[in-house]
């Protein structure tokens, strides 16, 4: 099922200089079940065009639709609360906030009673690998693989359908990042989501399900 669409997305700035064309008329759709990989050299565009798919960023040409609507119409911070998480490299946990209460945060601003919210994020947190003694533990007290698990279950225990990672390994040993990559794979062919990740190691993008190659702002589909 198409979940996700970009129809003739183009995004440019301002710098101080000249004008950067970093998305240049991309069409491309995704869906439910699978994972992507975007490959490309910095500069390229690739975080741009994430950021446009998680209505961080919005068109200055073309669209980006979800189910159909274009988030030019829609409330994009309700869009990422509800349907389209965002894992980054740093992780973005809240420092003072434990594991559990980072993954329970989202939770709280969904109004999703207490107890559920308990249970949902103690469930997610033991399905991506962390330990009950590492529920309490705040993120500088964890290692940076566990950092990145519990940003993971955080957009599991949110329920949301589009996972968009930005180089969610840059940060981890070979071991660690393996053992995200293993998770992010699971979430779209068991849990049906659309996985998305931005990545520079081929190694990773050859486990995906598809590939693009982002060039100087233009998506080509590897064949």
């Amino acid at each position: 099922m198409e979940l996700l669409k970009a129809v003739n997305l183009s995004f440019s700035y301002q710098n101080k200089y000249q004008t950067v064309h970093a998305v240049k008329q991309v069409n491309c759709s995704f869906e439910l079940g699978r994972t992507y990989a975007i490959v490309g050299k910095s500069g390229s565009g690739k975080t741009t065009f994430l950021s446009l798919l998680a209505g961080l960023e919005l068109p200055t040409g073309g669209d980006v639709f979800f189910e159909g609507r274009s988030t030019r119409e829609m409330d994009c911070d309700a869009y990422r609360r509800d349907h389209a998480a965002v894992i980054y490299q740093s992780y973005n946990l809240f420092p003072m906030l434990t594991a559990i209460e980072n993954v329970i945060y989202p939770l709280k601003l969904k109004k999703v009673p207490k107890a559920e919210a308990m249970e949902r994020a103690r469930t997610q947190l033991t399905a991506v690998g962390i330990k009950e003694e590492e529920f309490a533990r705040f993120p500088l007290q964890l290692s940076g693989g566990q950092q990145q698990r519990v940003a993971i279950a955080r957009a599991l225990a949110a329920g949301n359908q589009i996972i968009l990672a930005d180089e969610p390994t840059g940060n981890l040993d070979i071991g660690s990042g393996e053992q995200v990559v293993d998770i992010l794979m699971r979430l779209a062919h068991e849990d049906g989501c659309a996985v998305i990740i931005v990545t520079h190691d081929l190694d990773i993008a050859s486990q995906m399900d598809e590939v693009f190659t982002m060039r100087d702002g233009v998506l080509l589909h590897d064949e």
